[in-house]
């Protein structure tokens, strides 16, 4: 198994537990102290793109490792010369890169702009997801990407008001959706996930009858971390039994004999709340496709216009089953997130052993949706997600994809600025440390890793002018500053992707290639079909060795 290294010296981070090949660790806490490069990049921005202490030190590459196969063992290909159809020229300008398009779009019929061609992984729930809500979905807004609600929220909302069981009244999802709805400026959407309890709980008709088109419908699949239903874990026997008769799966039974005696005397401390899985009623593809046209075919009826779809790391036949169904459907995004997805309630062994890894899976998704496409068929717009966090990751993803991919998927990389930004605002404002009943921020004070930038929110965030402009000098009190550390974090990563961009000579991300990468080891060429590094592009090579400069002058010789 690969090491992936704890520290970085040039950057000056560190891993506070086991690191993946993300630069995450695979434990993430809330109250984490820091400092992961994802962490550090919430609060120094684009600065965190290069080596510190300027001035003082030289810096070179590490030791960089393209042994088996992953999104580590792809490279990003560079160019010498060349430009794009969409570089301005303005005043001599045009090679900065700076000047390099970073938006982009996705959907079918109504086309959703985005800032950055990034989407959030769904965070439904889960009381992490609950509890960084408004960080999370007020960042997205104001960089401008789609967020997504995921499953269950309205089942766990112990507010909500059902009649004939269906929702009339979900305070909880009402938060989520408005949350976002306020910064919303044209750029991004929220889109609300959809489950089997979601869908019996009438979550779509409540939806559309609210905010109409303003929000976008993701039917549920699977994820990278599991192939079974969503899991919380509940601590009060009260809220276990709730969630029973809400209609959800308890383990253990808290009506089964014994349960309840056995929690009172510390025997089991928690209940895990299990999702149903779908599909199960049908036993082959054809059904599959019957029940999914019928399913896109109501949403449509409701009023929706931007319909999504979410699947995770199956086999191949379920992968091309969702590249065909949603592209038929004339869906507006189709996310593949492969194993192992990061969550904060699956099973360990599960999320280890499961599924196809994210680059095999997103190189076959490419291969099936290139397969359509040359029949004549249109493909549905894709979003690639499973251990994504840094500006490589979504050149490498993006390029693997093309032209199809046009959003990376994050997850926790966009939870940890919101973690962050919530524990420094529970420091320095500790009147909003309690909100809605619950605690926000996890630090009695700054710790010396914070300390170190700033102890005032507009020295902490590179990007809190940033912000300010553009909320405005009275609304940025009202800003969480784990939106603001969003911000941030987001705006570092778009200006690293138009660095890898205009090394490319791409001056849009809509013009990213697959021949913009290669295969670091032959393995990897052999298995996704990117050609090894000294493969690629030697036809050209051998031309110019052959003089065969297509007519070109080079000092007294003509080629």
């Amino acid at each position: 198994m690969i090491q992936w290294r704890k520290q970085n010296d040039v950057l000056g981070t560190i891993n506070r537990g086991n690191p993946t090949e993300s630069g995450l660790c695979t434990l993430c806490r809330a109250d984490c102290q820091g400092k992961c490069e994802t962490w550090l990049s919430s609060l120094l921005g684009r600065n965190l793109l290069y080596p510190r202490d300027f001035g003082h030190v030289t810096a070179g590459s590490g030791n960089i490792v393209h042994v088996g196969v992953g999104y580590h063992s792809l490279r990003i290909q560079g160019r010498l010369y060349g430009g794009s159809r969409d570089q301005g020229k303005d005043n001599g300008e045009s090679g900065a890169f700076t000047k390099v398009n970073v938006e982009s779009a996705f959907g079918s019929a109504v086309k959703t702009k985005v800032r950055a061609p990034i989407v959030s992984g769904a965070l439904g729930s889960t009381f992490v997801a609950a509890r960084f809500w408004e960080p999370l979905a007020v960042g997205a807004a104001l960089a401008g990407i789609p967020i997504v609600v995921g499953e269950n929220v309205v089942g766990v909302d112990r507010e909500a008001v059902f009649e004939n069981g269906k929702v009339k009244h979900s305070p909880e999802l009402d938060r989520r959706v408005s949350v976002f709805l306020r910064y919303y400026d044209g750029y991004g959407v929220v889109i609300v996930q959809m489950n089997v309890e979601d869908s019996r709980n009438g979550v779509a008709e409540y939806l559309i009858n609210r905010y109409g088109d303003k929000v976008a419908i993701e039917l549920k699949w699977g994820q990278g971390a599991k192939d079974i239903g969503g899991e919380i874990q509940v601590t009060s026997y009260d809220y276990a039994l709730f969630l029973k008769r809400r209609g959800y799966i308890l383990d253990p039974d808290p009506e089964a004999p014994g349960v309840r005696e056995a929690f009172e005397h510390g025997q089991i401390k928690a209940f895990a709340r299990h999702s149903r899985l779908g599909y199960v009623e049908q036993s082959s593809a054809a059904e599959v496709a019957e029940q999914f046209f019928r399913q896109v075919e109501y949403l449509r009826q409701l009023g929706y216009k931007r319909i999504t779809l979410k699947t995770g790391a199956y086999g191949m036949e379920a992968l091309a089953l969702a590249i065909r169904l949603a592209s038929e459907a004339g869906l507006d995004l189709l996310t593949i997130d492969g194993a192992g997805g990061g969550t904060g309630m699956s099973p360990w062994n599960m999320m280890e052993h499961w599924g196809v890894p994210s680059l095999l899976l997103h190189a076959k998704a490419y291969e099936f949706a290139k397969r359509l496409a040359d029949r004549g068929m249109p493909v549905v717009d894709l979003a690639f997600g499973g251990g994504l966090a840094r500006e490589d990751h979504i050149f490498k993803a993006l390029a693997l994809g093309a032209p199809f991919a046009k959003l990376v998927c994050m997850g926790r990389a966009l939870m940890i600025p919101a973690f962050l930004g919530t524990n420094i605002e529970g420091v320095l404002r500790p009147e909003r440390r309690i909100a809605g009943g619950q605690q926000l921020g996890y630090w009695e004070k700054l710790p010396p890793n914070v300390r170190e930038i700033g102890d005032k929110p507009e020295e902490l965030f590179a990007c809190y002018y940033e912000v300010e402009r553009k909320v405005g000098s009275a609304e940025i009190k009202n800003i969480p500053f784990g939106a603001i550390a969003l911000y941030t974090f987001v705006d570092k990563l778009m200006a690293g992707l138009q660095q890898l961009l205009a090394g490319a000579r791409k001056f849009s991300v809509t013009e990213i290639s697959r021949d913009d990468i290669v295969s670091a080891n032959r393995e990897t060429a052999a298995e996704i079909g990117i050609p090894f590094v000294t493969d690629a592009e030697s036809d050209r090579a051998l031309q110019i060795l052959d003089g065969q400069f297509s007519g070109a002058v080079v000092g007294s010789k003509r080629f």
